[in-house]
């Protein structure tokens, strides 16, 4: 089990643990608090599984210069924006730094599965973007005449172009979708 999700595991057990409870293993707890650490594992865990499956099911649809649908090809947002839309009913904004903007910013070495990393490929911050995929792997829609594809982000070439990492909470993503929905 990844590690980030034992850490959620045992903060999440905390939070429901009576100081009398300290010590105690979160599954032998009362049955109650036992079941919702099981729910709130199995939810993280469902979601991050299914945003990543989703995304790798796009491996080697075309790259395709404003394009957000699989049949016609992607640019990277519309890559990132359509995964997210399909595994977890999310709508992003259409761009990549519009998708930097409203999301929470996390360090580099608190990167999950997931969660989304911008580069500078254009010179310009946040012309590009991606999702994790955990051990230094993320997967996008590189450029024209290439294909949706995993990459490592530790070659030079990446290294030099990262501009960040954001994490993608559902609030958020709420608010993003009632901000579209007002009237301009």
């Amino acid at each position: 089990m990844p590690r980030w999700i034992c850490l959620l595991l045992l903060v999440c057990a905390n939070a429901y643990a009576s100081p009398a409870d300290e010590g105690t293993h979160p599954a032998a707890l009362h049955p109650t608090v036992a079941d919702r650490w099981q729910d709130v594992r199995h939810s993280v865990a469902d979601h991050t599984s299914d945003l990543i499956a989703t995304a790798l099911g796009f491996v080697g649809v075309p790259y395709r210069r404003g394009g957000n649908h699989a049949d016609a090809g992607f640019d990277c947002s519309g890559f990132v924006r359509a995964a997210f839309e399909q595994a977890r009913g999310l709508v992003l904004p259409r761009r990549a730094a519009e998708q930097a903007s409203a999301t929470q910013v996390i360090d580099k070495k608190d990167l999950q599965p997931g969660d989304l990393v911008f580069f500078n490929t254009m010179r310009r911050a946040f012309s590009h973007v991606g999702i994790y995929l955990g051990d230094g792997k993320f997967v996008h829609a590189p450029r024209a005449g290439a294909q949706v594809r995993v990459e490592d982000m530790r070659i030079s070439y990446w290294q030099r172009r990262f501009n960040g990492a954001r994490r993608v909470a559902a609030d958020e993503a709420a608010e993003t979708l009632a901000q579209a929905a007002r009237p301009r």
